[in-house]
């Protein structure tokens, strides 16, 4: 049985004929969506905001107890020479100022110095840590000791050995505000990166380089947090070497003040010096916390986090 095959009979296919082609639909045409206004971006209470909330909640809390402690002086009538009051407080400050200014500027003066020299100090003697584990470790614990010795038993041989009053008051509140600059800058001068540590020897780096572009940024955040700390320090040393001193007959800040006033029983007066003093406290750890968001706010995570 054989198949003939015709080659002019067309080839079957699927594809549909010509004829019965469908034209495709031509694609509707859509009207552009009307454009929306930008959101606005929602904006934050005042009350929420954290830089009002770090000034308005202490407060809030400060005019709380100020007002809690003067019910309780008018309440149980508590005598001036007790407890005055912080209504009566104030009155002294203002009527007192005359000497309490001048006491003030006095200690501010013998904090400012500690401080200074306490700084540069204590920089200096880190760099020197940092150069060599063996010279650390030799000398380290000779900064622990300078700590924890109490300045009060250090301060009269020093204001014995030293002449000048002035320059004595600074050691001594030097030598307390020594320590934290030591600590944290040692620490931040040892906390690079390994890497980065490798990178640097790699490339043959001096030991000027590595400290000046490696160790010193990665240093800064602990350097700064020293500060904080070494700035509360100073003054409390410029207040205890003022007790020192005013024991000896030295007229200096507001130490002194405290302890006039102590003996002619003028409570009013020692509260007013002890809240100078505070404030003196509380504006250098702010003027410590600013200098640190200055340094530190463009590139380092603790200042650019705000959680």
């Amino acid at each position: 049985m054989s198949i003939t095959w015709n080659a002019a009979a067309p080839a079957p296919s699927d594809a549909p004929s010509a004829a019965h082609a469908v034209a495709a639909p031509a694609p509707a045409a859509f009207a552009p969506a009307p454009q929306r206004p930008p959101a606005r971006e929602a904006r934050v209470p005042l009350l929420r905001q954290p830089r009002v909330q770090r000034i308005l909640l202490p407060l809030i809390v400060g005019l709380v107890l100020l007002g809690g402690w003067q019910a309780l002086v008018v309440g149980m009538e508590l005598p001036p020479y007790l407890v005055p009051s912080p209504v009566l407080m104030l009155q002294t400050l203002f009527t007192d100022w005359a000497v309490l200014g001048g006491a003030l500027l006095v200690t501010l003066k013998i904090t400012v110095l500690s401080f200074v020299v306490a700084t540069v100090v204590g920089v200096l003697i880190s760099f020197l840590f940092v150069q060599s584990r063996l010279i650390e470790t030799a000398l380290f614990p000779y900064a622990v000791l300078l700590q924890v010795t109490p300045i009060v038993a250090v301060a009269p041989l020093i204001i014995i050995w030293v002449k000048e009053p002035t320059a004595s008051l600074v050691i001594c509140a030097a030598l307390v505000a020594l320590f934290p600059i030591i600590s944290n800058t040692t620490l931040g001068l040892r906390s690079i990166d390994p890497d980065l540590q490798a990178y640097f020897r790699m490339n043959r780096a001096t030991r000027l380089q590595t400290l000046v572009r490696l160790r010193i940024p990665s240093a800064l955040p602990y350097f700064f947090g020293g500060l904080r700390i070494s700035s509360g320090l100073a003054l409390i040393g410029a207040v205890v070497a003022e007790f020192v001193a005013g024991t000896g007959g030295n007229a200096t800040g507001l130490a002194y003040q405290i302890l006039m006033a102590g003996y002619q029983l003028n409570i009013p007066r020692m509260f007013a010096a002890l809240l100078l003093i505070s404030l003196t406290g509380v504006a250098l750890f702010a003027a410590m916390a600013w200098l640190t968001r200055v340094a530190l706010g463009g590139w380092h995570a603790s200042e650019l986090s705000h959680d």
